[in-house]
C-alpha cells in the first residue's frame, strides 16, 4: 500500500470513529432512553441499547465474545485493507468504512457494555431494526466493496 493511499484510508477510518461517537454522545445526553422523535412520517431518532450485533443477534455471546468477535473481524478487513492494491480505491475506502463503523460499535460496547442505536425507520404498522451512523458506514463498505468487485471482474473478463 502507498503512503498517500494508507494516509486516506486513515483518515477516513478516524472521521468515522469521530463522527459516529459524536453523534453517540448527543443522543445519549439529549434523548431519554426509548424517547422517539419523529424526523419525517416515516423516520424518527429512538434511543436504545442493541446488547448483540445486527437485529440483536448473538447477544447470548455477551459482551467479551462479542468483543472478541469484533477484534477479530476488525482485524480480518485490517488484512484486507493493508494487502489490497492502491488502486482499488473504491474497495480501500469501502475496508476504511467497515474499519470505523466496527471501531466504533466496539468502542461502545467495550465502555457501555452495548451499542448505542437512534435510527428509526418505520410505517405505521412496521418497522425496521434501529441502527446508528457505525453501522450505516459498514452497509456502505461492504456495499463499495461489492461494486468495486463487480467492476474488477467486468474489466477482467473476457470480451466476446
Amino acid at each position: 500500500m502507498s503512503q498517500r493511499a494508507g494516509l486516506w484510508s486513515a483518515l477516513i477510518i478516524v472521521f468515522a470513529i469521530a463522527s459516529d461517537q459524536l453523534v453517540k454522545f448527543l443522543v445519549e445526553s439529549g434523548m431519554d432512553y426509548q424517547q422517539q422523535i419523529d424526523l419525517l412520517p416515516f423516520l424518527a431518532l429512538f434511543r436504545t441499547h442493541n446488547e448483540g450485533i445486527a437485529f440483536s443477534m448473538l447477544s447470548w455471546l455477551h459482551d467479551g465474545g462479542l468483543i472478541a468477535m469484533t477484534i477479530a473481524v476488525i482485524g480480518f478487513v485490517s488484512y484486507l485493507w493493508w494487502t489490497t492494491a492502491a488502486e482499488r480505491n473504491i474497495s480501500r475506502l469501502g475496508f476504511a468504512l467497515i474499519i470505523g463503523g466496527a471501531v466504533g460499535n466496539l468502542i461502545d460496547r467495550s465502555l457501555l457494555g452495548y451499542v448505542v442505536d437512534y435510527v428509526l425507520f418505520h410505517l405505521p404498522h412496521w418497522s425496521f431494526a434501529v441502527f446508528n451512523l457505525a453501522d450505516v458506514y459498514i452497509t456502505i463498505g461492504a456495499g463499495l466493496i461489492i461494486l468495486d468487485e463487480i467492476l474488477q471482474w467486468q474489466r477482467t473478463r473476457p470480451k466476446h
